[in-house]
């Protein structure tokens, strides 16, 4: 079994286009949608809800009103403001950090955790799909991630899948490191703007820090070929093999306005060029 993790350190440039298209490309393999902030890869694999599981992480004081006392302690230490006048708990507010619960000797505050999100597996034609959706306002997506990646590979294992292809989270923090943990190659998405560089860079690094090997391609390279071209060069200096750039085309988002990957909607230079890439990743 062998993982690709599609990430970007950036959003906007094509990541997701890029996964959706190597799930039709690759045979017997799972994938995760690894972006539980902001989910998208549903709307191209079109999923059939198997499972669902709730999601726990982090805790919320409670306060019993019965026990207690009024006496305004835990008030006092609260830096959150998260306990309201009439000691009620403005959840939204509350970090968890349990010193209220640890100063009221009448004992009446406890801690409860809280449901953060869903996680699920899914079929599709294309075959089996593990993501997950973060709750409003809550945290600790890196632990979600690490979940259903979990669930991946699990899966992967007891159906003897050949692949596990990861569509990773934007950024560099944790849900990107989570994504990227013991990953056999991370493909970096990026585009042909001075932002794409930058943090294609340092979401390289990252992965370097990891010791994960490493391949990128571009997207709508031709917009901006000087662009491009520095980006390559870049490349070049830290033994990063560029495996594909994708040119602008506009059949990419009539593929997308029908929910469809690229490489099953029509044969354009996009998708021959897809199809490369990932002959190259094999």
């Amino acid at each position: 079994m062998k993982q690709i993790a599609v990430i970007s350190g950036k959003g906007g440039t094509g990541k997701t286009v890029v996964t959706g298209s190597l799930a039709f490309l690759a045979k017997n393999k799972v994938m995760v949608d690894c972006d539980v902030d902001a989910a998208d890869l549903h709307l191209l694999l079109h999923p059939e809800v198997k499972e669902r599981h709730e999601f726990k992480s982090g805790q919320t004081a409670v306060i019993d009103g019965k026990l207690c006392r009024k006496c305004g302690k835990c008030l006092s230490v609260c830096r959150f403001e998260a306990i309201k006048p009439d000691f009620s708990i403005e959840p939204f507010s509350c970090e968890g950090c349990a010193l209220c619960g640890r100063i009221c000797h009448c004992e009446a505050i406890r801690m409860e955790e809280n449901t953060a999100g869903e996680w699920f597996i899914s079929d599709t034609k294309y075959g089996p799909f593990v993501h997950a959706k973060l709750a409003i306002a809550e945290e600790n997506s890196g632990k979600l991630v690490s979940k259903i990646r979990q669930v991946a590979q699990e899966l992967a294992q007891k159906q003897a899948l050949d692949y596990v292809i990861i569509d990773g989270p934007p950024g560099i923090g944790c849900p990107v490191i989570a994504s990227l943990s013991g990953v056999d190659c991370a493909l970096v998405v990026t585009e042909p703007t001075l932002s794409g560089l930058h943090d294609a860079r340092r979401v390289m690094e990252v992965a370097g820090h990891f010791k994960i090997p490493v391949k990128l391609a571009v997207n709508k390279y031709d917009l901006n070929p000087a662009m491009t071209g520095k980006i390559e060069s870049f490349c070049r200096e830290q033994n990063v093999p560029v495996i594909g750039k994708i040119a602008f085309d506009k059949t990419v988002v009539k593929a997308l306005v029908e929910g469809k990957t690229i490489v099953e909607y029509a044969q354009c230079a996009a998708a021959d060029e897809i199809r490369k890439m990932w002959d190259t990743l094999i």
